[in-house]
């Protein structure tokens, strides 16, 4: 669903983009510019003049907006190049770490720090179940700022709820709880950011981090109060009993007698 969406949202740009220009060249084809209107400099050793306002305007048709996507792409794809490979440590260490800390025991120590605010936040999930450990992982990986790391975890967790769910067509609380939580975008030190900015020449990198601390703290804060308010009303309440069928009147005429 999610691809479909962005390549929605790029085929609209596209359209636009080359629409736009399509309008420009019409615009220009029918209304042309009036011949001898423009005027000669009265300094002829102005012609010469590599100033930027002496440029030559960029074209603003078909084939103008040809040459600047053609541009945009090739300049995208060296950022985004190098953007991958600068982050390619960072990555690398924080998910070493993690991974250490899950084989060493130290997730299951947090696990059962965590536990009576575990109960509270995910009450369908029991103690030692694997979607805690699962949950923890991928917070773990969003408090430290690894976006992309954090979203198979989040997939796991997901799996993990739903072989807790007993209605498997609709998420029980513990499973809209997991992606408020998720999508109040919980950080707590931004690695990702900082190394974008280090990156990008930042004399500050971690800069930034006052306000996504402020900002990530209230929205966190508001997704759980939110949740845990829906989760209480009866509107959203989903019931695990099968919904009994009544029996088909087999006794033919015996209504009627």
């Amino acid at each position: 669903m999610l691809n479909k969406i962005w390549f929605g949202l790029l085929c609209i740009g596209l359209l636009y983009g080359f629409g736009k220009a399509a309008y420009h060249s019409t615009n220009r084809w029918l209304n042309p510019p009036v011949a001898g209107g423009a005027q000669q400099p009265a300094n002829p050793t102005s012609t010469n003049d590599k100033s930027p306002s002496a440029e030559v305007a960029p074209d603003p048709g078909l084939v103008g907006v040809g040459k600047k996507l053609n541009t945009a792409i090739v300049d995208a794809a060296k950022a985004s190049v190098e953007i991958c490979i600068g982050l390619v440590g960072i990555m690398a260490v924080w998910l070493g770490l993690l991974n250490i800390a899950k084989d060493a025991g130290l997730l299951e120590a947090f696990a059962r720090a965590l536990r009576p605010a575990l109960r509270w936040l995910f009450p369908e999930v029991p103690d030692g179940h694997p979607a805690q450990g699962a949950i923890l992982m991928n917070l773990s990986a969003n408090m430290l700022g690894l976006d992309n790391a954090a979203t198979p975890l989040g997939l796991k967790a997901m799996n993990e709820l739903q072989k807790l769910n007993p209605v498997k067509d609709t998420a029980m609380n513990s499973m809209a709880m997991f992606l408020a939580i998720n999508n109040s975008s919980v950080t707590l030190i931004p690695f990702t950011l900082i190394g974008y900015r280090v990156i990008k020449g930042s004399t500050d990198p971690a800069r930034p981090l006052g306000g996504i601390l402020l900002v990530t703290t209230f929205s966190t804060i508001v997704a759980i109060l939110v949740a845990k308010w829906l989760a209480g009303r009866t509107k959203y309440r989903v019931s695990h009993d099968p919904t009994p069928t009544s029996e088909p009147n087999t006794a033919g005429g015996s209504a009627d007698a």
